[in-house]
């Protein structure tokens, strides 16, 4: 069975088992189960770019291509049984990048700030990422599809970010009511204002997201041989830093290494929306899977409005998925099912990440549901065992 499978079947058989052993009358309440879809590689979509070579580029293109199906990430995700519980809707998301188009599909009219125009598109991607609601004929859908999105920029006119740039971001979206940001930006060198800045969110309860290493796009350097690094703002205190993984729950070779990463997420090949049309790109990077986990918050969020942002923060690494670097598990954050033996951060190891693949067809996702029955089945078999040694004894006669 894939990890997937026994994801899926781990959480089943704690549900199960809770259930019998309660006397609850009611059905076992397994994990969403993934919508089937066909491979990604039988579509062909454009990467949205991090950044444009000159000022003078021209912005980027809509792309000319519709994900008709559920991509994999949304899949590996399970959002399809998330919106039983919310869709995110009453939170605000701050996305600190190169902007968000206002007039991006399945983002209307739920942008507002300062930067509702993205001539580069990675903003927007990384907000749809976030909200995107699903659109008639495809698949695709945000994490958080009733969020709105708080548009401030990290960069200049580019894409290039700094460090005076990304602090004023995260003021101007805290200033803007956001209780969840999301900054795209990994710098090599912080500052005194960036850490300021930082402060000031956690000071209003805000959850601040970012990257532990840049977007290989966003660095030329060569990072194959470099030691683990800390990046800014995943460095500060309070910050939850996140790497990406792929299809098989791997990075890929030669990527950069953090001192520390709290949470890992789908963040290769990952496909989302651009700033104007309705074609679809595919994504690359821990910025992409920062937008995830940022996400994952605001659903948490809006589920769970008494819980601060540091509250917030605990529960997404206490259920999150067992691995090198935790893994997010959105239907896990929501529901409160979560191990005791689950790590609750993220540890400073060399990440040889254990492979989570998604589930692609029926033999593995059988083999789930055989498990679980089996889980519930031994649930019942000890309990009826239970009752049945209990009246055999209160209906022994005395003496014999």
């Amino acid at each position: 069975m894939d990890k997937q499978g026994v994801r899926t079947s781990y959480r089943a058989c704690v549900l199960g088992l809770v259930l019998v052993f309660s006397g609850a009358a009611v059905p076992v309440a397994a994990a969403p189960m993934p919508s089937p879809s066909p491979s990604a590689s039988k579509v062909q979509l454009p990467v949205v770019p991090a950044r444009l070579g000159t000022a003078s580029d021209q912005c980027t293109k809509a792309s000319a291509t519709v994900m008709k199906s559920v991509p994999w990430a949304q899949r590996w995700l399970g959002l399809s049984g998330i919106s039983r519980f919310t869709d995110g809707a009453g939170t605000v998301v701050g996305v600190v990048d190169t902007g968000v188009s206002a007039k991006a599909p399945g983002l209307s009219g739920r942008v507002a700030g300062p930067a509702t125009d993205d001539c580069v598109g990675h903003g927007t991607f990384l907000a749809g990422t976030v909200a995107a609601a699903p659109q008639k004929g495809s698949g695709y859908t945000g994490v958080a599809p009733g969020a709105r999105i708080r548009a401030v920029r990290g960069t200049d006119s580019t894409g290039v970010p700094s460090a005076s740039s990304v602090a004023k971001g995260i003021r101007e979206a805290v200033d803007g009511d956001a209780q969840v940001i999301v900054v795209a930006a990994a710098l090599e060198k912080g500052s005194g204002a960036l850490t300021a800045a930082v402060a000031y969110a956690r000071k209003q309860d805000v959850v601040v997201i970012a990257p532990a290493v840049p977007d290989a796009s966003a660095t030329a350097s060569d990072s194959s041989a470099s030691p683990p690094t800390s990046f800014w703002p995943a460095a500060d205190d309070g910050v939850v830093s996140v790497l990406d993984i792929d299809i098989d729950g791997q990075r890929p070779d030669g990527e950069r290494v953090p001192d520390r990463a709290d949470l890992a997420a789908p963040g290769q090949g990952v496909t989302g929306i651009g700033p104007v049309g309705k074609g679809h790109y595919l994504g690359n990077g821990p910025s992409v899977a920062a937008a995830i986990v940022a996400g994952a918050a605001a659903l948490v969020r809006a589920y769970r409005p008494e819980l601060s942002a540091e509250e917030v923060v605990q529960r997404l690494r206490s259920t999150s998925y067992p691995a090198d670097v935790p893994e997010i598990d959105v239907y896990g954050a929501l529901t409160g099912v979560a191990s005791t033996d689950r790590p609750t951060s993220g540890t400073d190891t060399d990440h040889a990440f254990t492979p989570l693949a998604v589930v692609h067809e029926g033999p593995a996702m059988v083999r789930s549901l055989v498990l679980m029955g089996g889980c519930v089945l031994f649930g019942l078999a000890v309990w009826s065992g239970t009752v049945l040694v209990r009246r055999s004894r209160s209906n022994a006669k005395p003496g014999l």
